[in-house]
């Protein structure tokens, strides 16, 4: 089954939430929300991917984050961290996070390192742009590209001692790449499966659906429906989203209307047939 991952910013100014600083105890119980709505994976992150904004330096990135994955961590949830920095890696993982989520293709190679050190799984994601850097590359075949970079940044963190089986692989929906471009990865997703591991794929409230609908982010939750339906289809392990209860209901109606099992067969309770007056 399909897992979800939820994600909880944990800065001023990402492009999808409200903007402004989140104290900690908000941000606790928004990841315990998630969790409670079918998330298995919550993803803190510490600095928004924006590149209208300069980067965080390192120890407000880790400020950020290190205290939150402590809290969560000794929760019981299953944590991790979105960032592209070794030192950030390094403190998220000694808090308790099980995975590093490198949206940057391995740009600090010190990223893996820590991974391996820690035992942790690391997330490598297709992009040809730097961090923070907007820009659009000349693919002559976009879905080849992902398949060429990911396999040699996989066989980096291989030599760095990830072990092949902690290697999760993401083709970086709409990082250095156009809307077209997105869509097209996502009609050709199973051509992935060739990388030999699990795919987390993250289409949620993208561009590439602001661009269909002409909706801003925080309308575009229909639009990433159709999205996580393709991602689904196309082989994702692992799908990123901010809406994870809307995401949830939609997985569990698909995967009945595809043929998943109905254990001891299916009943509204009486509570729901209703709205309460």
């Amino acid at each position: 089954m399909t897992r979800l991952m939820g994600i909880v910013n944990a800065t001023p100014d990402s492009f999808s939430d409200p903007q402004g600083a989140k104290p900690l105890d908000e941000l606790v119980a928004r990841a315990h929300e998630l969790a409670a709505e079918g998330a298995a994976i919550v993803d803190v992150g510490g600095e928004s991917g924006r590149t209208d904004r300069a980067p965080v330096p390192v120890e407000e990135e880790i400020a950020r984050v290190a205290p939150l994955i402590e809290r969560l961590a000794g929760d019981g949830l299953t944590v991790s961290v979105d960032t592209w920095r070794a030192p950030v890696a390094r403190a998220a993982l000694a808090a308790g996070a099980a995975m590093v989520n490198d949206v940057s293709a391995l740009s600090d190679p010190g990223v893996a390192d820590a991974c391996a050190e820690a035992g942790a799984s690391l997330v490598i994601t297709h992009t040809r742009v730097p961090p923070k850097v907007k820009g659009f590359p000349d693919y002559a075949d976009v879905v080849a590209d992902v398949i060429e970079l990911l396999g040699e940044r996989a066989g980096v963190a291989e030599g760095r001692g990830v072990e092949r089986e902690r290697l999760v692989f993401d083709p970086g929906i709409d990082l250095g790449k156009t809307p077209a471009e997105s869509i097209e990865i996502l009609r050709r997703l199973p051509e992935l499966a060739v990388l030999g591991g699990p795919l987390l794929v993250a289409v949620s409230r993208k561009d590439f659906v602001g661009a269909l609908t002409g909706r801003p982010p925080s309308a575009r939750d229909a639009g990433t429906l159709a999205a996580v339906d393709r991602a689904a289809s196309g082989g994702a392990d692992i799908l990123r989203v901010h809406d994870v209860a809307a995401v949830r209901d939609y997985m569990l109606v698909r995967e009945a209307l595809n043929g998943a099992g109905l254990d001891g067969g299916l009943e509204l309770p009486e509570h729901l047939r209703r709205e309460p007056v």
